[in-house]
């Protein structure tokens, strides 16, 4: 019996899914760290960092809709 081996679509949408949580940590830590420090220019950027992070979010799932219909039908 062989074991069964992840698909390239599998890997890279958990490479995708790692990083893009990733960059979401690293924008929370920043908004505290500005927040603690009293600096209000990031606040300033976040409805386009919100509008880029939906965006990506969206096309993300996707991608994991994609990946969970093709591993289903493999």
């Amino acid at each position: 019996m062989e074991p069964q081996q992840d698909s390239r679509l599998l890997r890279l949408v958990s490479r995708f899914l790692k990083y893009f949580l990733l960059i979401l940590f690293g924008f929370a830590i920043a908004y505290v760290v500005s927040i603690t420090f009293g600096v209000v220019n990031i606040a300033l950027i976040l409805p386009l960092v919100f509008d880029w992070v939906g965006r990506l979010g969206l096309i993300l799932f996707c991608l994991i809709a994609i990946t969970v219909i093709f591993e289903s039908l493999r």
